[in-house]
């Protein structure tokens, strides 16, 4: 009996072990294609709109550093035109005879088409602690706040549109006809003369801010403004304002006239001759992407400027398009001169 229902026992176990049916079943291929085919339909579009979103977001933010560099470089334009003299408009930059040459001809880059002066002036340059005020026994370099007073010398400015094919300012990359303009800034400074001879200290004497610049031209004469303006050689080396500035050459906006711009009225006096508007305007002629509105008579310069943000990152964008006018900021200054000379 014992031995019978061990056997029964046995039989039961070993059919519970082996008898058990597999119920999980495995995804068919078909299923692992279908689920593909929705994943790629679900998540190919979300990719597109993410990868849309950067985008917007990468030219939304060149084209607010573009704006604020603009408006960094007619902060900076505006400072330097404040304490103008003289400001040069376009009949004396550009139009010149033999005997008073163009401004132009006087000033670096003479005769290369590709940089363009648009705005010169003369100013007042502050040079701090450089007259000593026992000139008989102290010399401008040796200058300290309790010995020397301040003074300002003369300085001519000339800002400039450089259009050429310079790798360094071209970023990113492309050939020499898509590379953005720039506008670059040179100076030359009149030196520190000796408060009793009134002759200029000799360099062993001063330093390189209170020495005159050898372009400097010591026969220039405010009454007459347009001859003998530099020595027409040694200049220093340009300081490169600002980059990307737009180079686009169709369909550009088109500088105002300057004579409402500025408001300049024709004199009336009998036989007077009326301003030409012309005159006054002060541009590349192609891209207009940097140009001034200059009234002489008044030491009233207006100056605008044209970025192109989408240079910033395809070599290929350099097309003005007005349905992309957001893409090209502009900022204008307008700014009287209030320097004087001895004051």
């Amino acid at each position: 009996m014992k031995t019978l229902l061990r056997l029964l026992l046995k039989s039961q176990h070993q059919r519970n072990r082996s008898g058990l049916a597999p119920t999980d079943k495995g995804m068919t291929l078909v299923e692992l294609l279908v689920g593909a085919i929705m994943a790629f339909l679900i998540i190919t579009p979300m990719l597109g709109f993410v990868v849309d979103m950067l985008n917007t977001d990468r030219r939304e933010q060149v084209k607010s550093n573009t704006e604020q560099d603009l408006q960094a470089a007619v902060d900076f334009i505006a400072q330097d035109l404040s304490q103008a003299i003289y400001i040069y408009d376009n009949k004396a930059i550009n139009v010149g005879t033999v005997a008073t040459p163009a401004i132009r001809d006087q000033l670096p880059e003479k005769g290369n088409p590709n940089r363009v002066p648009i705005l010169v002036f003369w100013k007042r340059q502050l040079i701090k602690n450089s007259i000593p005020v026992d000139a008989s026994t102290l010399k401008p370099k040796d200058c300290s706040p309790n010995t020397c007073n301040d003074t300002y010398l003369r300085s001519l400015v000339a800002y400039y549109q450089f259009k050429d094919t310079d790798n360094t300012w071209c970023q990113p990359s492309g050939n020499g006809n898509d590379c953005p303009t720039r506008i670059a800034r040179y100076e030359i400074t009149d030196g520190v003369k000796n408060p009793l001879t009134q002759a200029y200290y000799d360099d062993s004497e001063t330093t390189n801010e209170q020495r005159k610049n050898s372009a400097f031209n010591e026969k220039f004469d405010f009454s007459k403004p347009t001859i003998d303006v530099t020595m027409r050689a040694g200049f220093p080396d340009p300081q490169v304002l600002v980059n990307y500035i737009d180079h686009s050459t169709a369909n550009v906006p088109q500088p105002p006239d300057c004579k409402n711009a500025l408001g300049v009225v024709d004199p009336t006096a009998a036989g007077s001759t009326p301003i030409n508007a012309a005159d006054l305007l002060i541009t590349d002629g192609s891209t207009h992407s940097f140009y001034a509105c200059v009234d002489t008579s008044k030491n009233l310069a207006r100056v605008t400027i044209r970025g192109n943000s989408l240079r910033r990152l395809q070599a290929n964008d350099t097309v003005y398009k007005a349905n992309k006018s957001a893409f090209f900021p502009t900022a204008t200054v307008q700014v009287q001169g209030l320097g004087a000379v001895g004051k």
